[in-house]
């Protein structure tokens, strides 16, 4: 073949290579812009988004490959917030991270080009870690998070933002990290820092936080209203559908423990009647919650319904059994221990205080065992060395350990004593 022919022949090849990698870069531009625009893309979208970028990626220009990762990473996240995948969130983290990597190739390529140098966006860093905080939350229903994940998650926010994404774009993408490093905060029980650092578009996790600062202030008519608010919120948001994507991805409310908390704080405020509206929620949404069913015992007492709230210390006790490993439950104890003080078995009552003692129970269930133990005593008329260890036992106890009660124990102990 002459070499002008081979010339034309390379020629068109490279033309029509340049074509298909053009009409690579125009679907996966497209495909990608149809899930940004969406306020909750469904999967299908997200999924054809990220088969264009994943075509892409192979053959894509150095300057744009930060840009393909990114996208492929974006739809990625937003399929796994619908599918609830933990390794689909794993996947869109490393997508993020790969887009990082190699963004320094991009950089270079537009100093070569004189066009301002753009280091690697620090949002590239948060969407990682956002998407990492999901999956571990998909896999294990819980939160772990380690020091470091925070650490990184509050560097990044740090960071400079993302000039090639819309200034909307770029500003839910910091509300959702800091919503999630206030999140952090309030998971290792720092209210302040939590405070601190919610976004002001977040105003479910707002008064959230709020009415956890209230309620340890003792201020419990004030924590039910703002944990009104916040399970307002959150039930309005399961009832959208579709959720949007930013919501989905926002760090997870338990509606069981909110109406629990709300039920307790509303049962300290006074309000009994509400209180067991809001713990028949509780117990609704999770009815393997024996705290639940404890508070809402000790509400129905409250009101005066005395079968119900036996009823419930009953249930309370044989739920928290069936939640522990081989029947090892100092909770379990307890709340049965209470059943017995409520019948007036004390003696029977005493020892399952303290066996409640002996297996593991959280600290603030194990002052209220200690104080019901000695307040099972002194019911029971041993008034010469309990009383003195209930009076040490009450300034350490749960607000929801009936105090008024055990003083008038203590009251008619004395008057014994002195007759």
């Amino acid at each position: 073949m002459k070499l002008p022919a081979l010339l034309l022949l390379t020629a068109a090849a490279l033309c029509a290579a340049n074509e298909q990698q053009q009409a690579l870069l125009l679907k996966a531009q497209s495909d990608y812009d149809r899930v940004a625009a969406a306020a909750a893309p469904t999967v299908r979208e997200a999924s054809a988004c990220i088969q264009s970028q994943a075509a892409l990626e192979p053959v894509a220009p150095a300057e744009e490959l930060a840009l393909v990762r990114f996208r492929k990473g974006y739809c990625t996240l937003a399929a796994a917030a619908t599918t609830g995948e933990a390794s689909d969130f794993r996947d869109a983290a490393a997508d993020f991270e790969g887009a990082a990597a190699v963004w320094p190739a991009r950089a270079a390529a537009m100093m070569r080009r004189k066009q301002p140098l753009e280091p690697i966006p620090s949002i590239l860093r948060v969407l990682a870690q956002i998407s990492r905080l999901n999956a571990e939350v998909a896999q294990t229903h819980g939160l772990h998070a380690s020091e470091d994940t925070e650490t990184a998650l509050s560097t990044a926010l740090n960071g400079d933002s993302a000039s090639f994404l819309p200034p909307a774009t770029a500003h839910l993408i910091v509300s959702l990290g800091r919503t999630w490093q206030a999140y952090l905060a309030f998971v290792r029980g720092d209210l302040a820092a939590a405070a601190r650092d919610l976004p002001g578009d977040a105003p479910a996790w707002s008064a959230w936080v709020a009415g956890r600062q209230a309620f340890a202030a003792g201020r419990y008519a004030e924590a039910a209203s703002n944990y009104q608010h916040a399970v307002a919120d959150w039930d309005a948001a399961a009832r959208r559908d579709p959720r949007p994507l930013f919501e989905r991805l926002a760090p997870p409310a338990d509606p069981g423990q909110a109406y629990a908390d709300l039920g307790g704080a509303q049962l300290l405020a006074g309000d009994p009647e509400a209180a067991i509206a809001s713990l028949n929620q509780a117990v609704k949404r999770s009815p393997t919650a024996a705290r639940a069913l404890f508070l809402r015992a000790r509400a129905e007492e409250a009101a005066g319904r005395r079968d119900a709230a036996l009823a419930d210390y009953n249930l309370a006790s044989r739920t928290a059994f069936a939640n522990a490993k081989d029947l090892a439950s100092g909770e379990a104890h307890l709340y049965r221990g209470i059943l017995l003080y409520r019948r007036h078995d004390y003696a029977h009552a005493e020892d399952e205080f303290s066996s409640a003692l002996n297996f593991e129970i959280a600290a603030d269930l194990r002052s209220d065992a200690v104080a019901w133990r000695r307040l099972a005593a002194v019911a029971s008329g041993s008034c010469e060395t309990a009383p003195g260890y209930l009076q040490q036992a009450l300034p350490t106890v749960s607000p929801y350990f009936p105090q008024q009660e055990a003083r008038a124990a203590l009251a008619a102990c004395g008057a014994l004593t002195a007759r």
